[in-house]
């Protein structure tokens, strides 16, 4: 009984004054629908009498069923119960209904005796003006039920966005760090060139990539000041080429999309077997697309594997980010031989 409390309470709280006026103003149309096609069967003075109680029937019925049999059937979904129910409080209401019309037509036993013969009609109809209410509520909770199931996809999709975007550059910050520590121990001039490009990289990360879309000439350029990290770690060991080319400037994106792609070069890319590693990078962009290629070497020794599964969880990770924020507007190739991993990822921007 509690919950039934609870949902006739929420029927009542969501009852709002721009839903009140649609009541009235359906109310005030059938009112006079009926006023209309009734005016010739008598006096003007009686049909508005007549109207008044059949449209004060019919609401009865339709707010009995809204306010206490719906919320009870929500509860049961038990819609043979709910018939019943409604065929019942039609034959109850009907008599009451008949015997006002009755005593509104004092003085003319026709119009009394044809209220009596047509006790049938005005069951049928009243039954009917139940039913339309529950059709209505159907079809409303299941308006409801769509909306709130939108808007639980949408807070699900943007808390694991957040979730999948917090997992980006761990390693990379920790590996930073730790060469950051390394070159202060030998008093290296290339620290501070190190922490000068490291706290730029953090400002973006935690004051711009909280949007969004970012613009992709922020994108790149934190890509270009990983890259130059990364130039400063490993030095001779490692090749580092950057080619971007096309419209750069206007263009957005989802923030960190492209760096787990560059992260996944670099893993896999230099480690004891390989002795000169290299990474390539190139990017096209034109008005409406990005084509991105990375190409890195690797250990002929290294155990193959197939698919977005062979960067490990960045790629994987990545992909359902494109999965949720480019819906059949990505496509990306991934290739490995035995010496070189190479990706290819095309990018549709426009409507981002």
């Amino acid at each position: 009984m509690d919950d039934l409390t609870e949902v006739i309470k929420y029927k009542l709280g969501s009852h709002s004054p721009k839903n009140k006026m649609y009541h009235y103003a359906f109310w005030a149309v059938l009112f006079l629908i009926l006023l209309l096609t009734n005016v010739s069967d008598a006096s003007l003075p009686h049909t508005i009498i007549v109207v008044s109680i059949s449209v004060l029937f019919y609401a009865i019925i339709a707010y009995f069923n809204y306010f206490y049999l719906f919320p009870k059937y929500l509860k049961d979904r038990n819609f043979i119960w709910h018939i019943a129910a409604l065929l019942l409080a039609s034959l109850v209401l009907t008599p009451i209904k008949t015997v006002l019309l009755f005593w509104s037509a004092t003085g003319s036993e026709d119009l009394q005796n044809n209220y009596i013969s047509n006790q049938w009609d005005a069951f049928f109809t009243m039954f009917i003006a139940g039913i339309v209410m529950t059709l209505y509520l159907i079809t409303n909770d299941w308006l409801v039920q769509q909306r709130n199931k939108i808007d639980l996809e949408s807070q699900t999709l943007q808390s694991e966005l957040k979730f999948l975007k917090s997992q980006i550059n761990p390693h990379f910050l920790f590996n930073t760090l730790n060469s950051l520590y390394a070159l202060t121990l030998k008093k290296s001039d290339l620290a501070p060139e190190i922490v000068l490009k490291l706290s730029e990289m953090m400002r973006y990360m935690l004051y711009e990539c909280n949007e969004k879309e970012v613009l992709l000439s922020k994108e790149i350029n934190y890509m270009e000041n990983y890259l130059e990290l990364e130039k400063l770690r490993y030095g001779n060991k490692m090749l580092i080429n950057l080619d971007i080319h096309g419209e750069i400037n206007g263009q957005t994106i989802a923030p960190l999309l492209l760096i787990p792609f560059i992260e996944n070069a670099f893993k896999h890319g230099l480690n004891n077997q390989v002795s000169q590693g290299f990474v390539n990078l190139s990017m096209d962009v034109d008005r409406d697309h990005l084509i991105m290629n990375i190409e890195n070497s690797k250990a002929p020794s290294l155990p193959k594997t197939s698919g977005v599964k062979s960067g490990g969880i960045g790629l994987i990770n990545v992909k359902r980010r494109m999965d949720i924020l480019y819906p059949e507007r990505y496509f990306l190739d991934i290739k490995e031989s035995p010496n070189t991993y190479h990706i290819e990822l095309q990018l549709d921007l426009k409507n981002n």
